[in-house]
């Protein structure tokens, strides 16, 4: 799905919302949400990490904030870039204001694209591949310049390590149920969807807000889907 026109979409986030709902409402105590930013603007003249969020996107961010269980505290890690940043800390906002506990948002740069050992390669790549899709498609198939990317399941389990060790840390004093909020780029969430078998590449677009929720129970790991797929995390 081309999101460019993304003003004209009122879903973004209500997918995501049920998900950490249905999770926390089936006895799950503790969980990392891997999510995709909020509607950002397109534009071209600029790198494309730089490109804000737009207006329409930041109000989807408060909203999937105010739709987030109130019993659940979230603190946030982001992305460096300001889009991801920003997307986190307004859901906080979003989730205080309507009566919820909410913590701090910092960067963590294994939710940012880490993977990319020459971004300019990588977009140039990009820019001749039919699709992003098609050159992740490449990319996991090890047809990539190796100088470009690092090998895709590296960076699966890169990811996996951060992800999980926020979920066996320590959640701030005396809370729970707790989330943590992890807000990346469409890029990693297909990357981590594909890597583990949840979805395949050309299973569901990956849209703003769109999320993969980890989680324990019964002593082992899941990741689960707002698409209903889930699979065991063997860390």
């Amino acid at each position: 799905m081309d999101t460019r026109g993304a003003e004209h979409f009122d879903h973004f986030g209500e997918d995501t919302a049920q998900l950490v709902e249905d999770s926390f409402a089936d006895g799950v105590e503790r969980a990392v949400l891997l999510m995709r930013h909020s509607a950002r603007t397109f534009d071209r003249n600029i790198h494309d990490l730089l490109n804000p969020l737009t207006e329409h996107g930041r109000n989807l961010s408060l909203r999937l904030g105010q739709a987030l269980p109130k019993h659940v505290s979230v603190r946030g890690y982001a992305s460096p870039p300001e889009r991801c940043m920003e997307t986190a800390q307004l859901v906080i906002d979003g989730h205080t204001q309507s009566g919820g506990a909410g913590h701090r948002t910092r960067p963590v740069e294994a939710l940012g694209v880490f993977y990319a050992l020459d971004q300019q390669k990588m977009w140039k790549g990009m820019s001749q591949a039919d699709t992003m899709v098609d050159y992740l498609d490449a990319w996991f198939v090890g047809e990539v310049p190796e100088d470009a990317m690092m090998p895709a399941q590296l960076a699966v389990q890169m990811v996996l390590r951060a992800l999980l060790g926020k979920l066996r840390g320590s959640g701030p004093a005396g809370e729970a149920p707790h989330l943590d909020l992890c807000v990346s780029h469409d890029m990693t969430v297909y990357t981590v969807r594909h890597g583990v078998g949840l979805e395949g590449l050309d299973g569901p677009d990956v849209e703003f807000l769109d999320g993969l929720l980890l989680f324990e129970r019964a002593g082992r790991y899941f990741m689960r889907s707002q698409h209903g797929s889930e699979v065991e995390i063997r860390a």
